[in-house]
């Protein structure tokens, strides 16, 4: 990244939509700073959309103004870069998933989840060794 981005610091934001997710995440695997036709492109093009700059601007400004995105102008253009990494919102997500869908336990929610997904061999040994590795 470029060294603007930061932590989420307030538990309490807004979260993003599963759009405003897909805009987002095309713009965190990014290492530089993009335009609106850039991102559009590539959305456009990993995810099989068809959406056109206005579709992807409202998703932009909602995220700018969740606190998400920040943006900086380019001679008549916008770049757009991210204020929170991917990694913190995803932890973000994960506690908001144990709280709503564990009952507050992580266990609770691995439960849940193997139980609607069959875990591979592989899958259980490797979470026995995080898990090892967590003590």
């Amino acid at each position: 990244m470029n060294g603007m981005e930061h932590k989420i610091q307030n538990k309490t934001q807004e979260a993003l939509t599963e759009c405003e997710v897909l805009v987002m995440k095309v713009i965190w695997e990014s290492d530089e700073v993009m335009s609106i036709q850039e991102i559009t492109s590539r959305i456009n093009l990993k995810y099989g959309k068809d959406w056109k700059l206005q579709t992807v601007s409202t998703f932009l400004s909602r995220a700018v103004r969740k606190g998400y995105l920040a943006m900086k102008r380019r001679g008549r253009t916008f770049d757009y870069y991210p204020l929170v990494t991917e990694k913190d919102y995803g932890r973000r997500e994960i506690v908001k998933c144990v709280e709503n869908w564990g009952n507050g336990r992580m266990g609770n929610l691995i439960a849940s989840f193997a139980e609607t997904r069959k875990l591979s061999k592989e899958e259980k040994d490797h979470i026995r060794r995080m898990l090892d590795g967590m003590d």
